[in-house]
């Protein structure tokens, strides 16, 4: 707060960002500054765009030189070589917009301007709101709540908005009218999101609740309780205990002062991160059948840790049941999914991942009812880490080279 006070200035930008394209190196940290013959730009940037290594080779090869390995870079890169020949810089960045593939939702800032873009297929949430007379962009609704701003709308796929000292101007950059055609990523609803948050329309909370109800019409079990993994798996849970009617409780207990485990970067970070993260409550879950809701299984260690503190706890059963499709297919999006090889789904066939985690059961939502979670969705979504089904070509090995 010290520091923020003495900031000065009519613009601010900030960004909190797992480690994707170019990994966790420091120098990928967001906001991304740079310094041009036009002037500076700064750059924060949600999503992955799958076609960078591609365009990074191609700047190379004209004598670009980068500092860091993040595909915001290349943004930053290919938006400052056309603002030598645009108008201004919206302009700008508007010509960039068409070449990038995958999902990018962008907040540009210059001197006396803020830039915010949405990808054409929406595939990462963006939305715009004000505090007092000052427009607001986030990437979710929640965080508006929080600094007491009013939310306004979502920005459209492929709608860009430049805001500057005469107000609000909307421009096109290859807006994709037919929502049937855009491909929000449906983990937003699943996981990424915050419960609290409405994205296009859709509230994730609701989401994951009809997430449970549709899981336990399809796999349902007979238990004593219905407990969720924190915090992403509660929603879920209620869901489940209000369609199968079987009670739900509290059974894990979550550490406050530790991030996701699904966001560490090793394996080894995941596994340990587990046993300081959750704790389970003897009392609740001794001598009973318990269904366990989580979001998704991406390597399944993780999984079975979390059954076996259930299990030492007394619990005599443990049904567990999975708010996701199996994933099976990499994401080049934003997911940090990159490797089939890793994956349990993949690995294993499913009664042989059943008895890997220790679960007496294992259900997953099925793949054909994972868009009917988000009934009240404007868009369309990706199921590609699900279903194998790509909104934009798959990037070949040789195309990710230049980020390892």
């Amino acid at each position: 707060e010290k520091i923020l006070s003495g900031m000065k200035g009519s613009i601010a930008i900030g960004h909190a960002r797992y480690s994707t394209t170019g990994g966790n190196n420091r120098r990928n940290i967001q906001p991304l500054g740079v310094d041009y013959i036009k002037g500076s730009l700064v750059i924060a940037h949600n999503g992955n765009v799958s076609n960078a290594a591609l365009l990074r080779q191609e700047l190379e090869q004209q004598g670009a030189v980068f500092q860091c390995t993040s595909d915001t870079e290349v943004i930053a890169f290919l938006i400052a070589k056309e603002r030598l020949t645009a108008n201004s810089v919206e302009e700008a960045v508007a010509r960039v917009a068409p070449r990038l593939e995958g999902s990018f939702s962008l907040l540009v800032m210059s001197p006396k301007k803020l830039i915010a873009l949405r990808d054409p297929k929406g595939m990462r949430p963006l939305c715009m709101g004000h505090l007092g007379k000052s427009p607001v962009f986030a990437s979710e609704s929640c965080a508006l709540d929080s600094i007491g701003a009013s939310f306004d709308r979502d920005v459209r796929p492929g709608e860009l908005i430049v805001v500057d000292e005469s107000g609000e101007r909307v421009m096109e950059s290859g807006i994709n009218p037919d929502a049937s055609k855009c491909a929000l990523c449906v983990f937003e609803h699943i996981y990424f999101a915050r419960p609290d948050s409405v994205i296009d329309g859709q509230s994730v909370y609701q989401a994951r609740l009809e997430a449970g109800r549709i899981l336990a019409r399809s796999h349902p079990v007979q238990a004593d309780l219905v407990i969720g993994v924190p915090d992403s798996g509660l929603a879920a849970a209620i869901g489940f205990a209000q369609e199968s009617g079987i009670p739900y409780g509290e059974g894990l207990v979550k550490n406050r002062y530790i991030g996701r485990t699904f966001i560490q970067p090793t394996q080894n970070g995941r596994e340990s991160a587990v046993s300081i993260k959750l704790s389970a409550l003897r009392r609740s879950v001794e001598g009973k059948r318990v269904v366990m809701i989580d979001d998704s299984i991406v390597r399944g260690t993780t999984m079975r840790q979390i059954v076996d503190l259930l299990k030492k706890a007394g619990a005599t059963e443990v049904h567990v049941r999975i708010s996701a499709p199996e994933f099976l297919w990499p994401c080049y999006y934003g997911t940090d999914i990159d490797d089939r090889s890793q994956l349990a789904s993949v690995k294993f066939t499913h009664e042989e991942l059943t008895e890997r985690i220790g679960a007496d059961s294992l259900g997953f939502l099925p793949l054909a009812q994972v868009k009917e979670i988000a009934k009240d969705s404007k868009l369309n979504f990706c199921t590609a880490c699900f279903s194998g089904d790509y909104p934009y070509p798959v990037p070949t090995h040789a195309d990710k080279t230049a980020f390892e």
